[in-house]
C-alpha cells in the first residue's frame, strides 16, 4: 500500500497565512478563470479516517504562470509533476472547522498515474497546444490567465 502524503504532494504551506498548489492540466481551467474574475477561493479538506473533521481555508488567490518571475521562486518548493500548468497562490483570511460526522471512512489506495502519463506523452509542445485549445476560456465564458497571455 502507498504512503500518504505521496512524495509529489502538490499543496504547500508557504507561511502562516499563505498556501500554494501546483495546478495540473485538465479539460477545463475553471479555478484560474474565477480567480481572475473575483480572486475568491476556498480549500476544503476532509478527514477520511478518525477523528472526523472538515477544514476550510478561505482567501484571495491568484495564478502564477511559468513565464512570470515569481514562478522561479515558487516552483522549486514542489516536486516536479508532469502536466503542471500554473501555481495557485492564496492568502488565507479565514479558517473554519466543522465536525465532519457525515464524511465517509475511506482507505487511501494510492495515486492514479493516468494524468501524469497523458501529460508525459503529450510533452511540452503538446501541452501548450492543448492549453490553447481547451484552457483559455472557462465553461461559463470567462477568460483565464492563459487566455490573457494570448491577448
Amino acid at each position: 500500500m502507498s504512503t500518504f502524503p505521496p512524495r509529489d504532494y502538490s499543496f504547500r504551506i508557504l507561511s502562516a497565512n499563505r498556501v500554494a498548489y501546483l495546478d495540473l492540466t485538465g479539460s477545463g481551467n475553471e479555478t484560474s478563470a474565477h480567480l481572475l474574475e473575483n480572486g475568491r477561493i476556498t480549500f476544503m479538506f476532509c478527514a477520511f479516517q478518525e477523528p472526523p473533521c472538515i477544514l476550510r481555508l478561505y482567501g484571495q488567490g491568484r495564478v502564477v504562470l511559468p513565464a512570470v518571475r515569481e514562478w522561479a521562486e515558487l516552483y522549486p518548493v514542489f516536486s516536479p509533476i508532469a502536466g503542471t500548468r500554473q501555481i495557485i497562490v492564496t492568502d488565507i483570511d479565514r479558517v473554519q472547522t466543522s465536525c465532519g460526522l457525515g464524511v465517509p471512512l475511506l482507505d487511501y489506495q494510492g495515486q492514479r498515474s493516468a494524468l501524469r502519463d497523458w501529460a508525459e506523452e503529450k510533452g511540452e509542445e503538446g501541452l501548450a497546444a492543448y492549453w490553447q485549445q481547451r484552457n483559455l476560456v472557462s465553461l461559463d465564458g470567462l477568460l483565464t490567465p492563459l487566455g490573457e497571455v494570448q491577448s
